[in-house]
């Protein structure tokens, strides 16, 4: 079992940086797929394939992010079997959870092709960009149970503490992907059809090496013969775990569409603008996201092990490390946000510049907020309440929304960053009213959903 990590004992501090560092380069590096596509697509296609890249990229990440929200949400259960020593129960639910998954991931495929001229009408697609946004998605959608695999297995790696080896496999995959982009889209003239293919084809390979990798490394997860049975209660847990998880992965993109269309009435400086910061956004963010992902998988085992006076110590240091990270970039944002936007903004004009600025000046006072909430988030994860995060999403979803198009009249760009604020400052009220009222500071094993299900 060398290459699992049983997190129930030993530095927590330590373990927590160890598992939220591949975490957090792992997040940076999955934003690139997309983006290398546009840039390939858009040297060797022409400028309305690399525009319908972008409208493509949009609708693929909400299916993304669907499949990695059910894939989260087993990743907990396996965490918390891992970390009982119920390795019986946890290959019965790899088994059932990688059934599940795929049956729905190939519903979710097939309802996908058939509604994609009506989701492309509804998003108001121009025309000339339709054939090349249908060609892609159509590839995509039919290849979607190899991104199932690909973080299916991830997820599983992740949930016995090797983060390393996950991040190692996006890596190959990503490098894959660009290899594969330039030889069917340059070499074979495959246009855009090509590039959707490389990333089915670089997510495949990945999988079946993620699989070899558990299979000769991770012996212990692999399934056999008799871990191939039905279980309705660990089948309704994991139905449970999965859509919640995926509703909450998927509620926050749309959240970020919504306000999209508050930005756009602002005019095309403030749209570049809000492009440039959210992807430096992304990038702050994903600290937030290897955070909570790093917590929950910590939590997760040690609620498995019932030693809840570490679900609780580990719960306060990953507050503590996330607070000191968060200080050192609110104050390099506030002051010396011109120099990341530098990066994107080219040649735009000081206009675009100046409403970067403007939108930092203001956000980066609740970033501290954000990651804050996200450790709450890996907690109430870890612990098995995984409704509360979907609970406290929506909340600031809502609040959010609406400020946006209330404040950006008058605001403009700022109003949009202010109302994100406000969005996040509701949901951690939420949260910490929630961890009072139930008494999560004295966590019993009644407060845990797991354990009783699988017996």
């Amino acid at each position: 079992m060398e290459q699992a990590y049983d997190l129930t004992e030993g530095n927590i501090k330590r373990q927590l940086i160890y598992l939220s560092i591949p975490l957090l380069i792992g997040n940076i590096f999955q934003q690139f797929y997309n983006t290398i596509d546009s840039i390939i697509v858009g040297t060797y296609v022409g400028h309305d394939a690399f525009a319908a890249i972008g409208i493509a990229g949009t609708i693929m990440n909400l299916f993304i992010f669907i499949i990695i929200g059910c894939c989260t949400g087993i990743s907990i259960i396996t965490a918390q079997l891992y970390g009982e020593k119920n390795y019986d129960a946890m290959r019965n639910e790899i088994f059932l959870s990688s059934v599940l998954g795929g049956v729905v991931t190939v519903i979710i495929s097939i309802l996908g092709i058939f509604f994609m001229p009506i989701i492309l009408r509804l998003i108001q697609t121009p025309s000339q960009l339709i054939g090349y946004v249908t060609q892609y998605m159509n590839v995509i959608l039919a290849g979607l149970i190899a991104t199932f695999l690909y973080n299916f297995l991830s997820s599983i790696l992740r949930s016995v503490g090797n983060t390393k080896m996950a991040l190692i496999f996006l890596v190959i995959s990503i490098a894959l992907n660009v290899v594969l982009d330039l030889l069917l889209i340059k070499q074979f003239s495959m246009g855009i059809m090509g590039a959707a293919l490389a990333t089915v084809i670089s997510q495949l390979v990945s999988a079946v090496l993620l699989y070899l990798y558990i299979v000769f490394k991770i012996p212990f997860l692999k399934v056999k013969k008799e871990d191939i049975k039905y279980n309705s209660k660990l089948l309704k847990l994991t139905w449970q775990y999965s859509f919640v998880s995926a509703l909450h992965q998927s509620s926050l993109y749309i959240g970020k569409l919504l306000v999209q269309g508050a930005v756009n009435s602002l005019g095309v400086d403030a749209i570049s603008a809000y492009t440039a910061t959210g992807r430096i956004e992304d990038v702050i963010l994903a600290f937030g996201n290897s955070g909570s992902e790093s917590t929950s998988i910590f939590i997760a085992q040690n609620t498995g092990a019932k030693n809840y006076k570490r679900v609780l110590k580990g719960f306060k240091e990953a507050m503590i490390l996330i607070q000191l990270v968060c200080i050192l970039m609110i104050l390099f944002l506030f002051f010396k946000s011109d120099v990341l936007l530098n990066f994107f903004v080219f040649d735009e004009g000081q206009n675009v510049l100046n409403y970067g600025i403007h939108y930092f000046k203001i956000i980066s006072m609740f970033y501290i907020v954000s990651l804050v909430g996200s450790i709450f988030v890996g907690y109430y994860r870890g612990t098995g309440h995984v409704n509360i995060p979907v609970i406290g999403t929506t909340l600031q979803i809502v609040i959010r929304v609406i400020l946006s198009y209330l404040l950006v009249g008058s605001m403009g760009i700022g109003g949009v960053a202010l109302a994100t604020g406000i969005g996040w400052i509701g949901i951690i009220i939420f949260q910490i009213t929630v961890f009072i009222k139930n008494k999560y500071y004295q966590i019993k094993d009644e407060d845990v959903t797991l354990n009783t299900a699988v017996k």
